[in-house]
């Protein structure tokens, strides 16, 4: 127990901890992308999802119906959200004038294409190959990690890795 607090005070707080640990687990990555689609920025998105729930933690013992607590995680996920927005909006406000010799409008559609084309070969990929490809290049896992993520083994892994790899160059060449 901790000195100078009452057993319901300790209750009240291992109650928040609990519930906002099991609200995380179940609802972090939904939540993650919401946020995502609103900002359409993922680092950003994560970082408001992290201060809604941090501010639940907080406001645990306010919260009049702790069953609507993932209603409140949804509505402070998009109001932070909006702030971002309005934050981006002011700073983009206020941003000097661009270079003249930033990359031309050329450069960045032609990015958006190749980027574009890579992810639709990787979307016609087999269900075992994209999930080694996704978790090793995007994720930035190793074959450990990937195989236990997959639940298969080292050698499945790099066997899915290395045909998603032979089918996106194939259907890549083919594009282009």
């Amino acid at each position: 127990m901790v000195a100078g607090a009452s057993a319901a005070t300790v209750t009240a707080e291992w109650d928040a901890d609990q519930a906002v640990t099991q609200l995380y687990s179940a609802h972090y990555r939904p939540l993650v992308r919401l946020a995502t689609l609103l900002v359409r920025d993922h680092a950003t998105a994560e970082e408001v999802v992290q201060d809604a729930f941090v501010a639940m933690h907080g406001a645990w013992r306010r919260l009049r119906d702790p069953n609507k607590a993932l209603s409140y995680l949804r509505q402070s996920v998009v109001n932070r959200a909006r702030s971002v927005l309005r934050h981006r909006a002011v700073v983009e406000k206020h941003a000097p004038k661009a270079l003249p010799d930033a990359p031309s409008a050329e450069h960045g559609a032609l990015g958006e294409l190749e980027r574009a084309a890579v992810i639709a070969a990787i979307r016609r990929l087999p269900t075992r190959q994209r999930e080694a490809i996704v978790l090793r290049y995007y994720g930035d896992l190793s074959e450990a990690q990937i195989a236990d993520a997959m639940g298969i083994s080292r050698g499945a892994v790099k066997s899915h890795t290395a045909r998603g790899i032979a089918a996106l160059r194939s259907v890549l060449e083919q594009t282009t």
